[in-house]
This record gives C-alpha cells, structure tokens and sequence, in this order.
C-alpha cells in the first residue's frame, strides 16, 4: 500500500534538486499521515565523513526507535534521498505552533552532520536545505514559520540540539523564496561580493532551468554553445569541470565552482 505522501520526489526535481529514490519509499512508514502542518529540520549526528552514511539507519531505525527515522534524509552534497511517505519516528515529544504530535503533522528532513563545530555545512547542502523546505511548503502553500528546527519543537526545551544553525535566518530566506511568484522554490541564492573586489557584483547560484547572461558566462567556460539556457547538457558539461578540479560534481554552480572558474580564466 502507497502512502500519501508519494508527491515528495517529483516535488523536489521540480524544484531543481537532485533526488535519489530508496527503493519502496511509497508504501514506507509506520502508518498513514495526519494533516501535514509543516516540515521539521534535523541533523543526524551520524559519521564525519561520507555523504550520506546514515541512511541505513534513517530507513531500519535502531534498536530503541523504529524505522524509519524521518521521510527524506540530505546529503552533504545536496541530494535529497526519498525514504518514506508515511508517518515516521523522527520528532517526539514537542510542539510547534498548535501542533504537538510531530510524527503525525510534520514532514521531517534529517540532513548529514555531526552537529559538531568542526563539521561546517557545506554550502552546497545548505542551499539545497533551504530549496527543498521552500518547495515541500510551497507545495503545502504553508508559510515559512511552518518550518521549525528540532530544537525549536522539541519538549522539555533543550531536549534536541538540532540542527545546529540559526533557523530565524534559515526561515527568513525560505520566507524570500515563498513571496516570489514565480517559482519561489528557483530564486537562485547570491553570493557575497569576493573578498578582494567588494565592487564585484554579486553572483547567483545557478542550476538547472536557471537563464541568462550568468549562464551564458558559465557555458563559455565549460564549451559549451552559449545559449543562456541551463539544461541538462549544460549541467553535465559542469559536472565534467568539477571532477576534474576535484569540486563535488553536483553540476551546480555555486561558490566553489565560481571560484574555479575564475581561476580557470586567470590560467588561460
């Protein structure tokens, strides 16, 4: 049997974010959801290295706690992996707004770190943090305070540390990208001016669907036919250009790769 929250995959390819499928994440969970109300942000506190090494347990669960553990785990390079559409044991006791029973009402997201201050989150998984809660609310057509951070919902407070970040920010740019009206969950996230040329105009993260001269920038640097548009050759000759400058090949371009680029047209 399905469960009802099947939509979870296509939402976030939708959305631009890459998503890997664990095998029957449909008929997944402990049982049939409530009314979904919001999203609730963790972190695993799992191994220090490797991409997503909790996996295993956010889909069998561990010995005090059944699987599985939350609907979607994200990885440090920004892969959204789809566990489960069901109802799953990921919040506890706690309350967010009017809601008290997290498992039934909340969609959790348990993304990769050790919630230590020597794993710093990778940009790269952070803005895809931030995309994927906008487009699951966009979805929902649930405002921004309808995502809390663990720590924030967890009873009695200080139960849960998680996640580490600052949620009033996180919550502030997922509020930014739900008041565009045009694809909110798309609003490309902007770099800060570089460090050396605090004149340099801002850049934007670009992924694909993104359009325009920033693209066209980006094309000639990896060869590609400068037609402005981001799609999926594009995105693969990216990809192309991080492996072999040793970037997560994510085919994002975001500041590390920039940062490549730059270098690459400093070389030439």
């Amino acid at each position: 049997m399905n469960y009802s929250l099947t939509w979870l995959a296509d939402v976030l390819e939708q959305a631009g974010l890459k998503v890997a499928e664990v095998p029957g994440w449909q008929s997944r969970g402990r049982r049939e959801m409530g009314q979904v109300k919001g999203v609730l942000c963790h972190h695993t506190a799992g191994a220090v290295r490797g991409n997503m090494p909790s996996l295993g347990l956010l889909v069998e669960g561990r010995s005090d706690l059944a699987g599985p553990l939350a609907q979607l785990g994200l990885g440090r390079d920004g892969t959204f992996y789809v566990i489960a559409a069901g109802l799953c044991n990921h919040a506890g006791a706690g309350r967010w707004q009017d809601s008290n029973n997290g498992n039934s009402c909340f969609i959790g997201i348990e993304a990769e770190n050790t919630g230590r201050s020597d794993d710093p989150w990778p940009e790269v998984q952070m803005d895809a943090y931030r995309r994927g809660v906008a487009a699951l609310l966009h979805h929902l057509r649930l405002p921004a305070d309808c995502c809390a951070g663990h720590k924030e919902y967890a009873l009695p407070k200080g139960r849960k540390p998680d996640p580490d970040f600052d949620m009033l920010t996180f919550r502030q740019v997922v509020a930014e990208m739900l008041a565009n009206p045009s694809r909110p969950d798309l609003i490309p996230a902007q770099e800060p001016s570089h460090p050396d040329d605090p004149d340099r105009p801002s850049r934007p993260t670009l992924r694909r669907a993104s359009q325009g001269d920033w693209v066209r920038h980006v094309q000639a640097r990896v060869g590609m036919v400068c037609d402005g548009n981001f799609g999926p050759e594009t995105e693969a000759a990216v990809r192309r250009f991080q492996r072999a400058h040793a970037i997560v090949p994510d085919g994002i371009v975001g500041p590390e790769t920039w940062s490549m680029l730059d270098a690459s047209i400093a070389r030439a």
